[in-house]
């Protein structure tokens, strides 16, 4: 089945979950047995590891040469209404960093590049040093199901604002064909002023969407740690961009802490 299918399978599954919410949540007046008092909320911190890749690294990206933790911390409040003993509808507001920085091998990779004042476009083989910077303010929107006094399982669509992006970098020690396989070679070298750079932070969209599943586990008092899986459905890219070969979706995962508040 191809990565295309996959993806749109996964982003139905998305759109179903979050009519489901926007159902319960217009359901909600006639739960006469819970009320505004009933609101929890929770104060949250966090650290996330993960990056912005395709789904399955392609033949032209031979391996994987490093990959750096960044400080990805994110920080937010939620609020979760009770709907039923065990089902509850949450939303929240986080302040998030998902950045990456990493170096791959490829052999006959599409990429453009600048070099020198030139700007050149075609199959690349060699190192490519990639830096991804983003900051934004995330509102994801969950259904909540307990489980016993101290579990509470989660997971609902979100969507991101991004309040500061880059995607740069730069290719050496390897050559370039220009257009076509047997274009014209350029050669980068493995020392600054050698290389080739690029800057695609322009085209990187101001906005982002996906789904987030998760857990919260209460260890002690108001106090536990929480697991979340965050799968973006949107490239980071526009849709029309065309200067990387594959679209690129931010896949993080975050292990945090928690305390209720109320």
């Amino acid at each position: 089945m191809k990565l295309s299918t996959h993806m749109q399978k996964f982003r139905q599954t998305a759109f179903s979950i979050a009519l489901v919410c926007l159902a319960l949540l217009a359901a909600r007046p006639v739960q006469a047995q819970y009320s505004l008092s009933d609101l929890q909320l929770k104060a949250r911190a966090g650290y996330s590891i993960g990056g912005t890749a395709p789904l399955g690294l392609p033949a032209s990206i031979r391996s994987i040469e490093s990959f750096r933790l960044t400080p990805n911390f994110m920080v937010g409040l939620d609020a979760m209404m009770p709907l039923t003993e065990r089902l509850g509808l949450q939303a929240g507001l986080h302040f998030e960093i998902k950045d990456m920085d990493g170096e791959v091998t490829t052999k006959g990779y599409h990429m453009q590049v600048k070099m020198d004042a030139d700007e050149l476009e075609g199959l690349y083989t060699g190192h490519v040093r990639q830096k991804v910077r983003q900051r934004m303010l995330t509102l994801p929107v969950q259904l909540t199901y307990t489980l016993g006094q101290s579990i509470q399982l989660r997971g609902g669509p979100y969507v991101s604002l991004l309040l500061n992006k880059d995607f740069s970098g730069y290719a050496f020690s390897g050559y370039l064909r220009k257009d076509t396989p047997t274009g014209a070679k350029v050669v980068m070298g493995d020392k600054e002023g050698e290389w080739a750079t690029y800057d695609f932070s322009d085209d990187m969209r101001r906005w982002q969407a996906g789904i987030d599943i998760g857990a919260d586990w209460a260890f002690y008092r108001q106090a536990g740690l929480s697991l979340d899986l965050a799968w973006g459905l949107t490239g980071i890219h526009r849709s029309e961009f065309k200067a990387v070969q594959q679209t690129l979706y931010p896949i993080y995962g975050t292990l945090g802490l928690f305390y209720r508040i109320r």
